[in-house]
């Protein structure tokens, strides 16, 4: 598959959390000509299956967006809005948005704001109603939007909305078109409410019960002007293999497999610790008796703003890396 071309189909299709729908049914499409069979849990995670007799392995990319939710409706027509994820509201200030129908807007705020104090109550949508009655035709209390952002490529870099994590969708898609033989038990989950505390993989894992779990998601870039150093991956220093975050500590085994295997292979590839957040890992490997597992990160700059920058290059030593492990002969070490 084209990597750009998919990536603007994921990155435009409608997906926050709770309302994974329309980027689901993208997504099977996709993975239709190269899975045994595909199905929905109740939270609404895609799940699909490469079978084997080997160990199960659960590979999760969560589907899911940060978004904003319709909570009032003023008489002049303006929406106010909540957070869906984490919407920091400085960084979403005159952005275009668009409702699951159709309906678009832009947010904007209170006047004389404090940019250094602004809060999510100081922001609304204005969609160009003049009226309550009006815009309540348009938009209803509980409906959810997301950025409108457009996708570009500038050479290596590709840069839109909604990088975290539709570039890791695309990472499973090109590893199922491209994995090899393997004798393993392959679960490529696409989990959903990821954003607003890793809850589709918590579920999926359960019902999986995997030997071995790799979620795949981006991770802070430590390259961008002014860096703290509260990250350690960089663009084009290829597949950012997890080491910990905020959720997890991967198993060391699983640092030490992913680093040999991409060493091995000639994959590039970079250890990542980030200092907060977390990934679909945190809660694969609490699941039942507890998981074997780890992370193939993306590094990602701007990170849950309308804009996000990744590295193609990056992406492609991600499949890389997922293929080779996937196709690797893998035992109960763990």
């Amino acid at each position: 598959m084209d990597m750009m071309e998919t990536l603007r189909k994921l990155a435009a299709a409608f997906g926050p959390a709770g309302a994974e729908g329309e980027v689901s049914q993208l997504i099977e499409e996709l993975a239709k000509p190269y899975c045994d069979e595909i199905r929905r849990d109740t939270l609404g995670n895609l799940i699909c299956r490469k079978k084997g007799e080997g160990p199960r392995v659960m590979l999760s990319a969560h589907m899911d967006s940060i978004g904003l939710v319709a909570t009032h409706i003023d008489e002049k027509g303006f929406i106010r809005v909540g957070a869906i994820g984490g919407v920091a509201p400085a960084r979403v200030l005159y952005t275009p948005v668009r409702f699951q129908n159709g309906v678009s807007g832009v947010i904007s705020a209170d006047a004389g704001y404090d940019p250094a104090k602004l809060k999510m109550s100081e922001l609304f949508v204005d969609i160009g109603a003049s009226s309550r009655e009006e815009a309540a035709q348009k938009v209803r209390i509980g409906d959810v939007a997301v950025y409108a952002t457009q996708t570009t490529q500038a050479g290596e870099r590709a840069f839109g909305p909604y990088m975290d994590n539709r570039v890791s969708c695309l990472v499973l898609l090109m590893a199922m078109e491209q994995l090899g033989k393997t004798d393993n038990d392959v679960y490529f989950v696409f989990s959903s409410q990821e954003e607003l505390g890793l809850r589709g993989a918590k579920t999926a894992a359960w019902d999986i019960d995997p030997d071995f779990g790799v979620a795949v998601d981006v991770t802070p870039a430590d390259d961008e002007p002014g860096s703290k150093h509260l990250v350690s991956s960089v663009f084009d220093g290829g597949a950012a293999v997890k080491v910990m975050d905020g959720s997890v500590i991967c198993h060391p085994w699983m640092v030490e497999r992913l680093m040999e295997l991409a060493q091995g292979q000639g994959i590039r590839a970079q250890r990542d610790v980030i200092r907060a957040g977390g990934t679909d890992a945190g809660a694969i490997h609490l699941t039942r008796s507890g998981v074997c597992t780890g992370g193939i990160s993306i590094p990602c700059r701007y990170v849950h703003t309308p804009v996000e920058m990744v590295d193609l290059r990056d992406v492609a030593a991600c499949v890389k890396l997922l293929c080779a492990f996937v196709e690797s002969k893998l035992e109960k070490v763990c």
